[in-house]
């Protein structure tokens, strides 16, 4: 049985990144991504870095996002379970594939009984968030952390101070429970 190798380990792929962040004048650099649809925006960030994981130099594979898009997710996660209970013949759209037939007639009513349900799981508080740090050590590619974070934004500056306290273990997580309701638009 043959193992992969963690490229996120090797010296050379930390000496690259190394020079890209010095390059930058930053201790991350961004990451693009094509295979995720989300972006680094305002609320959303995919970055690598570099720090220490048990006393070996390794890269992070970090996605770091704030606590209301961690809370909207949940929480439209949840509606849509319960939509789909409601409608079994419903197929969410992450589920079609080339043999799925478009039925927008229970789409849309699918989607109207989603929004419903948000609205409902938001009023009733009923899903609440945490901050929160998830380190994955069987990742593909250096370690992997998944950071929620209870800002207005993820800019430069958030990941900056972030990777400045995780990497020196100062991080202080806020275990506050937090309830959001979405933005009128």
């Amino acid at each position: 049985m043959t193992t992969k190798k963690n490229l996120g380990f090797d010296p050379e792929e930390i000496q690259i990144l190394k020079k890209e962040c010095a390059e930058s004048e930053q201790s991350f650099m961004y990451f693009e991504d094509e295979d995720l649809n989300e972006p680094n925006g305002e609320e959303f960030a995919h970055i690598h870095f570099i720090g220490q994981y048990e006393g070996k130099e390794v890269i992070y594979d970090c996605v770091i996002y704030t606590l209301r898009l961690h809370h909207g997710s949940l929480v439209y996660e949840a509606a849509e379970q319960k939509a789909i209970k409601a409608f079994p013949l419903y197929i969410p759209i992450e589920n079609r594939d080339e043999t799925y037939q478009a039925n927008e007639a229970l789409d849309e009513e699918v989607e109207v009984m989603i929004l419903e349900f948000i609205e409902e799981l938001e009023e009733t508080e009923e899903i609440k968030v945490q901050e929160h740090i998830e380190l994955d050590a069987d990742f593909d590619y250096g370690i992997g952390l998944d950071v929620a974070l209870n800002v207005d934004e993820i800019d430069d500056d958030v990941i900056e101070k972030f990777v400045k306290e995780f990497n020196a273990g100062t991080v202080k997580l806020d275990k506050t429970l937090y309830s959001f309701k979405s933005e009128e638009e």
